[in-house]
Formats: structure tokens, C-alpha cells, sequence
């Protein structure tokens, strides 16, 4: 037993030494002595022979030069300047609602309407103003009289004009003030109507019918009103690429909602302060939407365009297929060979021409259009199956 296992590993030292010392050869010799064993190597997937390379254009990869070119996510955000709290200067409780949240208002539009125990108390001080003026007015009359007819001394006539002046100056401070809480001294009411100062949308909302309405110090605002005529893009640049980005640098971005529209801004804001726990940078681009397409807390991707440029390997962006979260070209090897080759690709340019990071060397020649490229492949492969 032992001189057959002894013999069967000199054998498999025999074989293991003939395939080392064979190097590319083909043919393995039996350690028995048989005839030699042919070992095949199996045929790299990404080479493609095609049968008329001919009818495929090609282009060549070469150093060009481009901006540089930045990609980021980003969310939109209201004017947080066209932001326009609204309040009320009074307590009380709330009668009715008549704007909600989102709703587009426009200015004087009635918001909501309340009953205010401050307004009804300022109503009865104005009215206890006017019978004490009108007393006050009708005492200086009588005055008046009996002065002219020296049946009253000076000095009670002064009184009495003194008297009727402050009823007046009593008179305008109660009104004011029933003007100041939101009432109308027209129309004498403890109900108050808050309106909008602005036209805009409504984006926060803090109150509900028959909810009970604190004092102005201690209340959070009952509607906020937002001017979304001009929006806000805030975006979280990483610290290792705040160097990319300047102020008024060109952003263009695209709405997941709207994939196929671009909107082009400009960066008006870089923050100088750093998140700690994601350490990354507000960014903040101003964008116009008149056409109210832009909503806020809408996602985006946004690709900022610097104006500082660099020279890198480049070739068409129709040459580059995206293929399962990786970029491909197709390398022609010679006169009818191409390798599909796997390549570390940026984002495509405004220029049509996509840059290369690595997988291509500089006048390497590759397939103009790898989605017309890929499809020929398919097709001749069903066709010689």
C-alpha cells in the first residue's frame, strides 16, 4: 500500500511539472504514457469578431480640454426671504378656516376668521370713549353759554375744554386700537378676519377650526406665505470637492419629476459651515419658476459647471454605453477583433464628448455609437447559434 501511494504522488508531481514546463502549449503528456491530453482555453467573453467591422464607425479617444464638472443631489427649498409669516395680534378662538396648506392666496384674501375677547373689550372702550366725549362736548356747550353770558369764570371754561379734548384723544385711542387688533370701527364686531399680506402659497400651517389662538408672543405663526416665484436648489457638497465650486458658477439641474428638462442657475450662496456628521457643505442656487414647476422638497440631481477647466482623455458620449451601473466601450484590437472594454467614465458634457477617469489609453480607436454596436453583436450571435 505504501509503494502505491508513493507512486500515484510521483505521478501527479510528473503531470503538474509538464504543465508548468509546457507554458502555452496545448498538449499535456500522460505520466502512464498515453497519448497527450489537448487542454482548450475557454474564449474571452468581450472579444467579438464581426463579420463586416466595416459598416461600424470609429473615433478615436483624445485629450481634451473641458470644464470641470461636478454631479450632486439636491432638494428644492422656498426664498426663505419671500417667506411672510402670518399672525394675529389678538387671542382668541378660530370660527372658521378658509385657506389650507398649499393653497395660492392672493393679498387681502381672507385666511381664517376668530372671535377675540381683546377686540371685544377694546369695542366696549370705545364705545365708553364716545358717551364720555359726547358728555364731554355737550358740558363745554353749556359751558360756552353761560361764559358768554359771564355767568361761568374762565377758569371752569378751560375745564371744560380740557375735558372734551381728552375725550377726543380717548375717542382715536380706542379706534386705533380696535384698527391694531384687525377689527373695523364701521362695523363693530368681536370677530376678526386675518387676511394674507402677500400673494403666494401657503407652506406651513399651524392652526385648525376651533382651535383657541395665543397672544402674538407666545403663538407660533398661524400660516406662513411663500413666494415661489423664485425658488432655492440646496445641495450637499462633500468637503473634498468644495474646491469645484465658486460663486456664480453655472448649475444645471434636472428634476427627478421632469427628467428630460433641464434648468440652468447659478450659485449665489456657498455656506462656511460644515456638518459635522456628514461632512458636507450647503450649496445653495437660485432658480426662477415662474411657471410654478419647481415645489418644494422636490428631489434633483444637479451638476455644477465650473469655470476652471481641464484637459482629459475624451471620446463621444454615444460611444460610452451604460450597461447595468457601468460604462463600456468597444475597443477595436485589429481588422475585424473589438474588446468590450469596462471604463471609469464622467458624467457627458454640454459638447456631446464624455470624459474618460480610466480603461482607455489615448488613440485607442472604439465604436462612434456602442448602442448600435452592441445590438449588431446580439444579432450576429442569435444568427450563428
Amino acid at each position: 500500500m505504501r509503494r502505491e501511494s508513493t507512486h500515484r504522488l510521483l505521478s501527479l508531481t510528473v503531470v503538474a511539472i509538464a504543465l508548468w514546463t509546457s507554458g502555452c502549449s496545448r498538449q499535456v503528456v500522460d505520466a502512464k504514457g498515453g497519448d497527450p491530453v489537448k487542454v482548450e482555453e475557454a474564449p474571452d467573453p468581450n472579444i467579438t469578431a464581426m463579420d463586416h467591422p466595416e459598416q461600424f464607425t470609429l473615433v478615436t479617444a483624445e485629450m481634451r480640454r473641458a470644464p470641470d464638472r461636478l454631479s450632486v443631489n439636491g432638494v428644492i427649498a422656498p426664498d426663505v426671504s419671500r417667506n411672510v409669516p402670518v399672525n394675529a395680534l389678538s387671542g382668541g378662538r378660530v370660527v372658521e378656516i378658509k385657506a389650507r396648506l398649499g393653497d395660492r392666496v392672493e393679498k387681502g384674501q381672507v385666511l381664517l376668521t376668530l372671535t377675540s375677547a381683546d377686540l371685544s373689550a377694546a369695542i366696549a372702550d370705545y364705545r365708553k370713549a364716545i358717551v364720555d366725549e359726547t358728555l364731554a362736548r355737550r358740558q363745554l356747550e353749556r359751558a360756552q353759554l353761560l361764559y358768554e353770558r359771564g355767568a361761568l369764570a374762565q377758569k371752569d371754561l378751560q375745564i371744560a375744554e380740557d375735558t372734551e379734548d381728552k375725550g377726543k384723544v380717548d375717542v382715536q385711542t380706542t379706534a386705533e386700537r380696535i384698527r391694531i387688533l384687525g377689527g373695523d370701527i364701521s362695523k363693530l364686531t368681536p370677530v376678526i378676519e386675518i387676511t394674507a399680506p402677500v400673494t403666494g402659497t401657503i407652506v406651513e400651517q399651524n392652526v385648525t377650526t376651533a382651535a383657541g389662538v395665543k397672544s402674538l408672543d407666545n403663538a407660533p405663526n398661524l400660516f406662513t406665505i411663500a413666494d415661489l416665484t423664485r425658488v432655492w436648489m440646496l445641495c450637499d457638497v462633500y468637503e473634498n470637492n468644495l474646491a469645484q465650486v465658486h460663486l456664480n458658477d453655472r448649475a444645471l439641474v434636472r428634476l427627478n419629476a421632469y427628467p428630460d428638462r433641464v434648468i440652468e442657475g447659478r450659485i449665489s450662496n456657498i455656506s462656511t459651515l460644515l456638518d459635522p456628521s456628514t461632512r458636507t457643505a450647503k450649496v445653495r442656487i437660485d432658480l426662477p419658476n415662474d411657471r410654478g414647476l419647481l415645489k418644494p422638497n422636490m428631489f434633483a440631481t444637479v451638476e455644477i459647471v465650473s469655470e476652471s477647466s481641464t484637459s482629459r482623455l475624451a471620446v463621444p458620449s454615444a460611444a460610452v454605453l451604460r450597461l447595468q451601473d457601468r460604462d463600456w466601450v468597444f475597443v477595436k484590437i485589429n481588422g475585424k477583433q473589438f474588446r468590450r472594454t469596462e471604463v471609469q467614465a464622467l458624467p457627458a458634457g454640454g459638447d456631446g464628448y464624455q470624459a474618460i477617469v480610466s480603461g482607455l489609453n489615448a488613440g485607442d480607436q472604439v465604436a462612434s455609437n456602442a448602442l448600435q454596436f452592441s445590438r449588431a453583436v446580439e444579432n450576429q450571435n442569435e444568427q450563428s447559434k
